[in-house]
């Protein structure tokens, strides 16, 4: 192998060709992209064409290639097959989220990739922001003292649309709490720890397609502390600010837009330290916190250099296929407590 991982690309058109390829694949320096395959044979082409690739017509054809790895970018009910058919073939997978949309199917796909010794990896990209890791640094540095609180949110308008599989429950496995939800569940497990209980109401609010529009849900972690995230198809974009929060008992980190596809938004920390007496008043000052800005980062191209380098260096992946079967243990629990009206413990 050389210093460089050859790619293919299950499912070129959407997000891998919008920014996974580009700014992912393209832009990595251990990276390069060597053919995709799509079931639109006419999208694939084009996309080919733009990446000066080769096209195939199916993956079994794409598995019979020189590659070293597969990115899997299609509906979720395909991740199943798809991530075993490549393991079987000896090829690494990084595969969207969610993994799977039953936790079954997950505990078969890293039991076969094992088998196989190939890696697997969940893109749980904004696990790579540079804001997100800065304050994840705060944390274990016992900057916030002891976590108590976070709040999650990542919303957009997602409207009805003919063969959309996000509006699909048996393609995708439901709406935006399994797509957009997932990513502030893990994001929370990473700064909170592992999620205990889950309760959770998911609603179809404004739009009348399958799967829900939007839902909320209520976390308590093994830690005790608790955070909620909401999630949503169905909030005009620029209204919904994709706020996250953390709060501890020595101050916490307030952001806006971190949350999402683009590699910074506003982060400010209010660290108080153990000075902090009681205020009968509580009086607030109206300190403007401390930025966070670190130098920002292109998450795609963080998960692909990430997931090449592991290969080449032979170790554990980040953003392991553990953490796709944590997050999706998650989000099973939270569609039991919505249908049941009840608290699911994970």
């Amino acid at each position: 192998m050389s210093g460089k991982i050859r790619w293919g690309v299950v499912g070129s058109g959407g997000i891998a060709r919008r920014r996974t390829i580009p700014e992912g694949i393209i832009a990595a320096r251990n990276a390069e992209l060597a053919a995709v395959c799509d079931v639109n044979e006419q999208t694939n082409r084009a996309v080919a064409d733009q990446f000066h690739v080769k096209a195939v017509n199916s993956l079994p054809e794409l598995l019979t290639l020189d590659v070293d790895a597969i990115y899997i970018a299609t509906p979720a009910y395909l991740h199943h097959e798809q991530v075993i058919q490549a393991a079987q073939a000896g090829k690494h997978v990084l595969c969207e989220k969610p993994l799977g949309i039953a936790v079954n199917e997950i505990r078969k796909m890293i039991s076969i990739c094992k088998k196989s010794k190939i890696k697997l990896g969940t893109a749980f990209l904004m696990r790579f922001q540079s804001q997100h890791q800065a304050a994840l640094r705060m944390i274990k540095e016992d900057k916030l003292g002891k976590l108590v609180y976070g709040r999650a949110q990542l919303s957009c308008w997602y409207p009805p649309m003919a063969g959309a599989w996000r509006q699909s429950k048996s393609q995708g496995g439901g709406g935006s709490l399994i797509d957009m939800g997932g990513h502030c569940i893990d994001l929370l497990e990473m700064f909170f720890g592992d999620v205990k209980r889950v309760s959770c109401f998911a609603n179809r609010l404004v739009h009348s397609y399958e799967t829900e529009d939007s839902a909320s849900v209520l976390l308590e972690f093994e830690n005790g502390a608790t955070g909620t995230v909401d999630t949503c198809f169905c909030i005009p974009d620029n209204s919904s600010k994709n706020v996250l929060e953390i709060y501890g008992s020595k101050g916490s980190i307030l952001c806006k837009n971190t949350i999402g596809q683009g590699p910074h938004g506003e982060m400010v920390a209010f660290l108080e330290g153990e000075s902090a007496g009681y205020d009968a008043q509580q009086a607030r000052e109206h300190a403007n916190g401390l930025p966070i800005n670190p130098q920002p980062i292109n998450t795609y191209q963080a998960e692909i250099e990430e997931f090449s380098q592991a290969i080449l260096d032979h170790r554990p992946c980040l953003n392991s296929a553990e953490i796709g079967l944590a997050n999706q243990k998650v989000i099973c629990a939270c569609y039991k407590s919505a249908l049941t009206g009840r608290t699911v413990k994970i």
